[in-house]
């Protein structure tokens, strides 16, 4: 059994890594960035749409956006599979309803002329591919954010993908840790280099 400074010193090791991570994707954040940017100088919203820590981390964001930009809460949106619930208490069968997506997002208006950045720590998500899936039928932009290798078709479909592959967690499936701190990284840079911009 690993002392707690033994736990400590692991999970810092592994954390050293997802900055690098995140490096590696620059390109396509900043690219990520300007579709923002022109989303909202034309009027549109930024959607985030993620289950579980991924939904978490982009409801957070969204909402970080108004006391830290001055921005109208509209303005960038966190939808996350299983609603508002899901934010203090797993839902995670949530993330396997597509039609979830479908209906969510459809609530929350979204239309041509905004752009929808799907979250998805393992790149498998149903729910967040059924939702890339509506916004690009509505017309809106698409984005995915992945820390992990999404199938190919999805990469394909999107106007930009983020894969900042963070490797192996040290609790096996975990997709808080890693993951989680590599999202967290590239959405502070999304919102905050947009709203400068």
């Amino acid at each position: 059994l690993a002392s707690p400074l033994e736990i400590v010193d692991l999970m810092n090791a592994e954390d050293r890594g997802v900055a690098d991570a995140v490096a590696s994707q620059r390109a396509q954040i900043a690219r990520t960035i300007e579709l923002v940017e022109e989303t909202f100088r034309a009027g549109g919203r930024l959607f985030y749409v993620g289950a579980g820590t991924s939904g978490r981390l982009g409801v957070l964001d969204a909402s970080e956006c108004p006391p830290t930009f001055g921005s109208d809460p509209e303005m960038v949106q966190g939808i996350i599979a299983g609603g508002a619930p899901a934010l203090v208490r797993s839902a995670e069968s949530a993330e396997d309803r597509p039609d979830g997506a479908r209906a969510d997002l459809k609530a929350a208006g979204v239309r041509r002329g905004d752009f929808v950045l799907g979250i998805a720590a393992s790149g498998t998500t149903p729910y967040v591919h059924a939702a890339l899936d509506h916004a690009r039928s509505v017309g809106a932009r698409t984005g995915i954010l992945a820390c992990s290798p999404p199938p190919p078709k999805v990469v394909q479909e999107v106007d930009v993908a983020i894969l900042p592959i963070t490797g192996p967690e040290v609790m096996t499936g975990s997709t808080r840790l890693k993951a989680g701190t590599a999202t967290k990284l590239v959405l502070n840079t999304i919102t905050t280099g947009a709203m400068v911009r």
